[in-house]
């Protein structure tokens, strides 16, 4: 089986867990942290850099920022997210729009998929 993920990225997972965006502390601070299953935050996978990853419920959570809206951005997000569900993670993206302006139903998006996944149905 190939590498989990790229040691090389733990030197900067460190510093965006140090630095996390507003939206990322508020989710983090205010439900993932204290959520029932663990989350981790700024996980490397293969190449990449998981906002926060759930082993359990095998999820990812990505924020997205502007800069994810844009093509280049669509694009390296949709490789990015082939590549990582290949891996049989799901991939979750959530605008930060939707952090700021619907924190509540974002929670209880996030609680829904994780009690109908069927890693939880095992």
């Amino acid at each position: 089986m190939e590498r989990k993920h790229n040691s090389l990225l733990t030197e900067n997972a460190k510093e965006l867990r140090r630095n996390m965006t507003k939206e990322e502390k508020h989710l983090w601070y205010d439900f993932l942290k204290n959520y029932p299953l663990r989350f981790l935050r700024q996980k490397v996978i293969d190449d990449y850099i998981a906002d926060f990853y759930c082993h359990s419920a095998r999820l990812i959570i990505e924020l997205d920022g502007s800069q994810h809206y844009s093509g280049e951005g669509l694009l390296k997000d949709k490789i990015r997210t082939e590549r990582i569900e290949k891996r049989d993670l799901t991939v979750m993206r959530i605008p930060n729009s939707e952090i700021n302006g619907n924190f509540e139903g974002i929670c209880r998006y996030i609680d829904d998929f994780i009690k109908v996944s069927p890693s939880q149905l095992r």
